[in-house]
């Protein structure tokens, strides 16, 4: 296949911290699988309510939303872990071993950065509605710091997997940029 990459899963090693933060990224994997699959479900009851039943839905489109929407917060850390998000390898396999490794962490240092700025700003937003007593706007009405608490939660399981993907660099457990020693 065109465009595959040849960087694996973040590895742990004997690690516990590294360790710990892949089981918490992987438990986030499923809990993102879980809330799509429900989505799924009440996507297929809402058009049978519409569409067989002839009748009207209150809550199932906001739903949808919100768990689909939570589903890619908390999805964020487990493809962070799988090394799945969009990136280009074509300038860190140009560069020596030496040269990866600092570029490696130069980017983990400003993604954790960008990470947190949007983790203290998630939080607040969502401290906002919690404190506020903040409702939707809609016949259903739920407390939107329900759904909101999807941003801190994943944007803080992101910067979490990716600090220990920095350790994991630091401590050369693992290679800058998931490439192998050969690349």
């Amino acid at each position: 296949m065109a465009g595959q990459s040849s960087a694996a899963e973040a590895r742990t090693g004997d690690n516990l911290f590294l360790k710990a933060v892949a089981a918490l990224s992987t438990l986030a994997g499923w809990l993102s699988a879980a809330m799509i699959v429900i989505a799924v479900g009440i996507t297929c009851q809402m058009i049978f309510i519409r569409f067989v039943l002839n009748g009207s839905t209150v809550w199932q489109t906001e739903a949808v939303v919100y768990l689909m929407v939570g589903a890619t917060l908390m999805g964020l850390p487990y493809v962070q872990r799988l090394r799945g998000h969009v990136n280009v390898d074509l300038i860190p396999l140009m560069m020596s071993r030496r040269l990866r490794r600092v570029m490696a962490i130069f980017t983990l240092c400003v993604s954790i950065a960008i990470i947190g700025v949007m983790l203290f700003y998630g939080y607040e937003y969502w401290h906002f509605a919690w404190e506020r007593g903040w409702r939707s706007d809609t016949v259903w009405g739920p407390k939107l710091w329900i759904p909101y608490l999807a941003i801190p939660l994943g944007f803080g399981l992101l910067m979490l997997q990716l600090i220990a993907d920095l350790v994991a660099v630091l401590l050369r457990i693992d290679t800058p940029f998931g490439l192998g020693e050969d690349a």
